[in-house]
């Protein structure tokens, strides 16, 4: 018997095809249907659903005024949006993510493109991940508490000393917008180490998350340009539709994009950028995976650990949106450490030191 889901869409059209899609995938079978987010709430708040698949635009209660309510009344459902709005609006995006939404894919507006198989393909797989996820719509990721007390534990770090030449690379994919704001913010302006970062995301959504990010932390946080020199203290998050690589010679390591296939049906893929740092001029590669579906990281990891000092930091399975690119390493006995989340910026700090 396959999952229930909800579905919530203004249109009577896109349903359809939206319900038709699902139901011929065994793993689902659409339970009932909403066009706007009051119909939604009256059902959450008498059903049990597997999955919420959520549009943003509807009249009478959008989606984000639905994440909202959900909140509000602690109603615990797993939301996947699927909207028009997803690509152009990666500010309503974020902000959907940022309301407890776990994951999202970009509907075609045109209804002849949703029944492409490239659509079906990405809707199943995301809204299967989605469906299993551990998460519901009312965790919180960002506290002010959590990183006062980050604060004291750096002040304690300053006192002892972290040596070598370091670089911290973090990986992360569904749920980890979310999961990023409970580490990055957490990280010292003053961190020894440069961090690069590839979070899966489509073009055009990776420069609102980094200003996101940005916004709430005392490090940098930035779109990595091509050619951009590491610095300390700066998380360079890959753009979305390539894949970043770290090129060094002895003086100075950078950023470089590079255009080949997807991997792990990824782009970008965390696999080059661990990969890249094989031959770079760091000590050591403090690699983080977070929450995410898949096994990019593994591969990556596994080629850089046979070659190069690597520590890899994993997300505990209980703090996981989705527990796959951590089960990956874990699995495949690349771990030395396995952290939950709230405690992770700790150990990148314990790992690399503070200036």
């Amino acid at each position: 018997m396959g999952k229930n889901i909800l579905v919530v869409d203004d249109s009577a059209l896109m349903r359809m095809v939206l319900c038709d899609i699902l139901n011929a995938d065994q793993r689902f079978q659409v339970a009932d249907r909403a066009k706007n987010g009051k119909e939604a709430l009256e059902l959450l708040t008498k059903n049990k659903y597997d999955a919420v698949v959520l549009d943003v635009n509807m009249p009478v209660m959008g989606g984000l005024e639905l994440l909202k309510e959900l909140q509000t009344r602690k109603i615990p459902a797993r939301v996947m949006m699927a909207s028009t709005d997803t690509r152009g609006g990666a500010k309503v995006t974020l902000d959907a993510l940022e309301l407890g939404a776990i994951d999202f894919v970009h509907k075609p507006g045109n209804i002849k493109n949703c029944q492409t198989d490239e659509f079906r393909k990405e809707l199943l797989e995301t809204l299967a991940a989605v469906a299993s996820s551990k998460e519901t719509t009312f965790g919180k990721s960002f506290s002010m508490g959590s990183i006062k007390t980050t604060k004291k534990f750096v002040s304690m770090v300053k006192k002892h000393t972290v040596v070598g030449n370091k670089i911290v690379a973090i990986a992360s994919s569904t749920g980890g917008p979310k999961a990023l704001q409970a580490v990055i913010p957490k990280l010292p302006k003053d961190l020894n180490a440069p961090v690069v970062l590839v979070q899966h995301m489509p073009v055009g959504f990776t420069n609102s998350l980094a200003e996101r990010l940005d916004s709430l932390s005392e490090v940098t946080v930035s779109e990595a340009r091509e050619g951009e020199v590491l610095q300390k203290g700066h998380v360079y998050l890959s753009k979305g539709g390539m894949h970043m690589n770290i090129t060094s010679d002895q003086r100075k390591s950078c950023i470089h994009y590079s255009n080949e296939p997807n991997r792990e049906g990824v782009k970008p893929c965390a696999n080059y950028m661990y990969e890249s740092l094989i031959n770079s001029p760091f000590d050591q590669v403090v690699c983080v995976v977070l929450t995410g579906m898949g096994l990019d990281g593994t591969e990556g990891i596994r080629n850089l650990k046979a070659k190069k000092q690597t520590y890899v930091i994993a997300q505990q399975e209980n703090t996981c949106a989705v527990y796959g690119m951590p089960k990956g390493v874990v699995k495949a006995g690349l771990s030395n450490q396995i952290v939950e989340l709230e405690n992770v910026a700790q150990e990148i700090i314990m790992n690399v030191g503070v200036q």
